[in-house]
């Protein structure tokens, strides 16, 4: 309402003609017997913006405070933070090492804007950035810098601050106590009874004079504290605003943050690759090892001369082929039976050549036939060659 009397009240001189009919007040419309009325408060836009900012000085204090707590705290949290610290020292240290031989080795530091360009120097196959290789190696060999977003809570806050702003708040605020504390100085008498507007304007302006002071004590302490930080990270605090220099902590600190999770599922998708691929090889041999199985069983198999050669090669380098014993009761059998021809061939081939003698043979052939001990299985002449047919061979 006050806001709106503010903006839409007629300037004074059409006020002061409208106070000149209030003898003719009934005879007037609503706005204007309004106007009549409000014609006969003295200093009314004085005391209108008076009052205007009484009611909205305890929002302008909420809306400047937080901020500057918030740079303020950041500016410390950056200076303080060793995990941060590190990673500094890293990326100074892996530049140093990329430069080497360069006219930009051997850095002594670098600028904190730079921390945003790490994501644009890639690999060669354009996989991976210089970020993503940055938050690999502290993942896996400084664990410690990992927690560096979590000693930086201050920052995404302070990122949003204008500390121009700020200032052109604060500055508002000291003129308009200024310019209260004067116009109560010469401001009139009450009018009736009723008007306690100095009473209550001259608290409050004391009350408000006090807050502001403690708001800009704060503000100085929070300009020492970017001016301190712009000497740590040597840079112009004047040339680098806080809105810039924690817009580009936090946007690095969301990079990095993002540069992990890619990581991770990038070796994700890797183990997820080399499980396949082991895998794959194993269902291989498998297939392979029943193959040659299949093969040696085929080997056995009547009338099948499939992989006989595989199988019989895969004996002799085995030396399967070489462990096959005879035994004692076969290899006896064997000789007897080599004996047992011999004497029978020799016999028949003296008969063949005295025929006179054949009779006397034949008789002497049966004693030795009853002489020589029988052996096991052997009938006759075929059977014996076909038993020493192996052994002559």
């Amino acid at each position: 309402m006050v806001q709106n009397l503010v903006k839409q009240l007629p300037e004074a001189e059409k006020l002061d003609v409208l106070g000149e009919m209030k003898d003719e007040y009934d005879d007037l419309a609503e706005s204007e017997q309004f106007g009549v009325v409000m014609s006969s408060v003295k200093q009314l836009m004085p005391r209108l913006e008076a009052i205007l900012f009484k009611l909205q000085f305890e929002e302008q204090l909420n809306n400047i405070k937080p901020d500057v707590v918030s740079v303020t705290a950041a500016c410390e949290e950056v200076i303080k933070s060793d995990s941060f610290s590190k990673l500094l020292q890293i990326t100074l240290l892996v530049g140093n090492y990329m430069n080497a031989g360069s006219r930009n080795g051997k850095a002594f530091g670098f600028s904190i804007s730079y921390l945003c360009k790490l994501r644009d120097t890639k690999s060669g196959d354009l996989k991976q950035t210089l970020l993503h290789f940055l938050a690999e190696v502290c993942q896996e060999q400084y664990p410690e810098v990992m927690s560096f977003p979590e000693e930086l809570i201050h920052v995404e806050k302070a990122s949003r601050v204008s500390a121009e702003t700020i200032q052109k708040n604060l500055e508002l605020m000291g003129r308009q106590i200024k310019k209260l504390k004067k116009d109560l100085e010469i401001f009139p008498p009450p009018q009736n009874d009723d008007d306690m507007f100095v009473e209550k304007m001259s608290s409050f302006v004391t009350s408000a004079h006090e807050q502001y002071e403690k708001l800009d004590l704060m503000h100085k302490n929070m300009e020492m504290q970017y001016t301190d930080l712009g000497a740590y990270f040597v840079f112009d605090p004047r040339k680098m605003s806080v809105e810039e220099f924690f817009g580009d902590l936090k946007t690095f600190i969301s990079m990095f943050q993002q540069a992990v999770k890619e990581n991770q599922k990038r070796k994700e998708a890797e183990e997820k690759i080399k499980r396949a691929k082991l895998a794959r090889e194993k269902a291989e041999k498998e297939k392979e090892e029943k193959l040659k199985k299949s093969q040696r069983l085929d080997i056995n198999a009547e009338g099948d001369e499939t992989g006989i050669m595989d199988g019989l090669l895969e004996a002799l380098q085995s030396g399967a082929a070489f462990r096959r014993k005879r035994g004692p009761r076969q290899a006896a059998n064997h000789r007897r039976a080599g004996h047992a021809v011999t004497n029978i061939l020799a016999k028949e081939l003296m008969q063949e050549d005295d025929p006179s003698s054949s009779k006397s043979s034949g008789k002497k052939l049966k004693q030795e036939e009853k002489e020589e001990p029988k052996l096991e299985g052997a009938e006759s002449l075929e059977e014996l060659l076909e038993r020493a047919a192996p052994r002559s061979s």
